[in-house]
């Protein structure tokens, strides 16, 4: 059934088409056309975060980072190993896969690192990508307080996350 869902739904919006009387391939062309103009519009910014993103995790920002924060997070009880994956996510989701498949290499996926990394994979979301490519896209600056409000919300994300681990797995 799942394989006949894709090309159902596009039948049926081509039947519509075709019902409503609407000159499809031209739609198609616009809709492509406009395509190709946000794509061309979002695209600096999304070199921006992935070059920033890279420059971050090869300088070794993340395991100094990763060293200070430690006693803030041994108090919060969230696991030494995750706190890379912790500072990659915000920003990049390929970046966080990379980290969270490195972490799952050296630890097994059923410890509570494990566990904790991946509630945080699960349940949390790159959010400066989301923010930038959204406000690329409407063509706005971001308010101070959306980028506050995401940072407490990722914050929120982590801390709870191995919280939750220990709640339901300990």
């Amino acid at each position: 059934m799942s394989e006949m869902l894709i090309p159902l739904v596009i039948t049926i919006i081509l039947l519509w088409g075709v019902i409503k009387k609407v000159d499809i391939a031209r739609e198609f062309a616009e809709g492509a056309k406009e395509g190709i103009i946000n794509l061309f519009e979002v695209l600096p910014s999304l070199i921006l975060m992935m070059t920033a993103v890279g420059m971050f995790t090869r300088s070794g920002a993340v395991e100094m980072l990763s060293s200070l924060l430690l006693p803030f997070t041994q108090a919060l009880g969230f696991p030494q190993e995750c706190l890379s994956l912790a500072m990659i996510r915000p920003f990049s989701g390929s970046g966080a896969l990379a980290a969270f498949d490195k972490l799952l290499g050296n630890i097994s996926p059923d410890s509570f690192q494990g566990r904790v990394a991946s509630v945080i994979m699960g349940s949390t979301e790159t959010t400066f990508y989301t923010i930038s490519v959204y406000f690329a896209a409407i063509k706005k600056k971001a308010y101070p307080m959306v980028f506050a409000g995401a940072c407490f919300a990722d914050l929120c994300g982590f801390v709870l996350s191995a919280l939750a681990v220990r709640l339901y797995f300990q």
